[in-house]
């Protein structure tokens, strides 16, 4: 298999996956009270757990397959680990995503 296709194949799979993420789907959720620490694995765990209404508690649907979505959304939650803590310490860090 050459190069461009390869390349074509994994960014159409990392454009399904993140999708599909629960730690995306909990990003911009922006729920009062909503967990805000691995909150994605929190919604994956949640889910598998059987939960009712995730929305009502994430502010975000859950993924439609939990258990494959579960370590995925484990690494990008440690990932961004100082940042969700910084947001449960009410620390402002006034990022920006505009250049």
């Amino acid at each position: 298999m050459n190069k461009p296709v390869l390349r074509a194949i994994t960014a159409v799979l990392v454009s399904l996956i993140l999708s599909g993420c629960a730690t995306v789907r909990t990003l911009d959720a922006a729920k009062p009270g909503a967990p805000v620490v691995y909150a994605g694995t929190r919604l994956d765990w949640y889910a598998l757990q059987g939960g009712c209404c995730a929305t009502d508690r994430f502010g975000a649907e859950a993924p439609t397959y939990p258990a494959v979505d579960l370590p995925a959304s484990a690494l990008l939650d440690t990932l961004l680990l100082p940042l969700s803590l910084a947001t449960a310490l009410g620390v402002q860090l006034s990022i920006s995503g505009s250049l």
